[in-house]
């Protein structure tokens, strides 16, 4: 079993920073990537960023240039630096880690951008 479990949310104005950390815990050995979703209210929930063993990276066009996923100690922990932030960039932030052919989720961190 793993657990995921967010933290770094919360209130910032246009322009701000925040980190979200995601950390794993159980039996980690297995994960083969990490990504950061979000969801606004009223909207689909949408991929932010992912990693992969190798260090490659993805990321949504909307936050390329602001935002940067991260991993340490062999995905125990996985970050997201958000830069810039915009009010468009309000949502609650997932972390899902691929791990033994399952997908497993956290469960969500606030972040609010106020304008």
């Amino acid at each position: 079993q793993v657990q995921l479990v967010e933290s770094g949310g919360g209130l910032v104005q246009t322009g701000g920073s925040l980190r979200l950390s995601c950390v794993a815990s159980g039996r980690i050995s297995g994960i083969v990537a990490a990504a950061w979703y979000r969801q606004a209210p009223g909207k689909e929930r949408e991929l932010v960023a992912s990693i992969y063993p190798g260090g490659q990276t993805n990321y949504g066009d909307s936050v390329k240039g602001r935002f940067t996923i991260s991993r340490v100690h062999d995905w125990k922990f996985v970050y997201l630096q958000m830069n810039n932030l915009k009010p468009e960039d309000t949502a609650v932030y997932s972390c899902k880690m691929a791990i033994r052919g399952a997908q497993v989720w956290g469960q969500g961190t606030q972040v609010t951008v106020s304008s």
